[in-house]
């Protein structure tokens, strides 16, 4: 692999660290989505019972079932490669975490036409590629190797991991959110 580009072994978080707060996340996919197969099939039946003609009760059982274990597992796949969540302190891509003080430059957005360095390189996370439906924001780590952070609203993500990565660079620690009215 090319000396620009991050190994798997050059970005570890540690895990005991005080990550702050929430600044942004991704969840990858929604559960109702495993649902909708065996819904379609039970509107089926309800269908064929109210229509008054033969019941294919079992073969829409087993179509529910196969429809739902597939859905089950391609959200499950997607929110353990897909999502993301971003700290005061680390960002989290799929399954891979880096500190925000492993990143040593955010680029802003490309708005010329000639693509630029970093949308060539790999996506942070397990995956080969920025995941559909999502933008790259290109970095560079303290290592010198580019990468690309990935979100759906990119805007949104982009101004909040440069406002930390800001935050990290002034040497600021996490802010402390201030307790409830109803906390003790």
């Amino acid at each position: 692999m090319s000396e620009e580009y991050p190994d798997d072994d050059d970005i570890v978080a540690d895990e005991s660290a005080d990550e702050g707060e929430v600044l942004y996340a991704e969840s990858g996919g929604a559960w109702w989505v495993v649902a909708i197969g065996p819904v379609l099939c039970l509107i089926v039946l309800v269908t064929e019972i109210i229509g008054g003609g033969k019941l294919h009760w079992p073969a829409l059982l087993v179509f529910a079932l196969v429809i739902g274990g597939f859905s089950l597992v391609q959200v499950y796949a997607a929110r353990t490669h897909v999502s993301m969540m971003l700290t005061e302190r680390s960002l989290r891509q799929g399954a891979q975490t880096i500190l925000l003080d492993e990143i040593s430059e955010i680029f802003p957005e490309n708005n010329s036409p000639e693509p630029q360095k970093w949308e060539s390189a790999p996506a942070l996370g397990e995956l080969s590629a920025v995941p559909r439906r999502r933008k790259g924001v290109g970095i560079r780590m303290t290592n010198g190797k580019l990468a690309q952070a990935w979100a759906r609203d990119v805007d949104h993500f982009r101004s909040e991991l440069t406002q930390a990565h800001q935050a990290i660079e002034l040497g600021l620690g996490p802010r402390k959110r201030a307790p409830r009215p109803d906390e003790d």
